[in-house]
């Protein structure tokens, strides 16, 4: 399949699925898959008995990148993938799974999604979402209270602890990989409206192009 993949990244909190959602609102929304890196969680059980308030979240190493590049090359290849399914209160992935099918358009999102080289290969447009660090920790508080069940103390902990830490070490950085680089999320609805365009030129051009035929021996 000639897919275009578009990587979105940016902080905890920074606005990604906003802006992902915004992309969507101009587009035709069948064509598009999107994929989150947080679905990619490795299992507490990998971790040989250590409880979550052990495990650096925030770190590269506690994401099982390598499947998830291998699930975006074989929906490009046009084959289904089985996505793990992550729970964020027990931090174990559910027995069951997510059917993903090929589509023309895949989004990335996360926020270390620029780190891994043969990851960031696989991507046609990198967009990495600026946002003042004071507002991504007031959404981060908010999201992790509502939606993952979490106390304020756990959350501020982390952040201190290894959220912080670990933007400045790996994320902050992975921003000279991006393409085009928007401040104020989707607020900056100008940078938004360009990305669509580009988007759309993008996959017109692949669009145009013969698909690659095996060779004949």
């Amino acid at each position: 399949m000639n897919t275009l993949v578009v990587g979105i990244a940016g902080g905890t909190g920074s606005g990604k699925t906003t802006v992902t959602n915004k992309i969507l609102e101009s587009i035709d929304k069948s064509r598009v898959l999107v994929i989150q890196h947080d679905s990619y969680y490795k299992d507490l059980s990998t971790y040989h008995g250590a409880t979550p308030d052990q495990i650096n979240f925030d770190h590269p190493a506690s994401l099982d990148t390598d499947l998830l590049i291998r699930h975006i090359r074989e929906l490009k290849e046009g084959q289904s993938v089985n996505q793990p399914i992550y729970n964020f209160t027990t931090h174990r992935r559910l027995e069951e799974t997510k059917l993903l099918k090929p589509l023309e358009i895949i989004i990335i999102e996360g926020i270390l999604i620029f780190v891994e080289r043969e990851l960031r290969d696989l991507m046609d447009i990198k967009l990495f979402i600026d946002t003042d660090a004071d507002e991504r920790l007031i959404r981060r508080i908010r999201r992790d209270i509502l939606e993952r069940g979490r106390s304020v103390d756990s959350v501020m902990q982390q952040y201190t602890l290894t959220v912080k830490p670990m933007h400045l070490e790996f994320v902050e950085p992975s921003k000279h990989w991006a393409d085009i680089i928007i401040p104020r999320g989707a607020e900056n609805s100008v940078a938004i409206d360009m990305v669509v365009t580009k988007i759309r030129s993008m996959l017109r051009i692949k669009s145009e192009r013969p698909p690659v035929s095996a060779p004949i021996f």
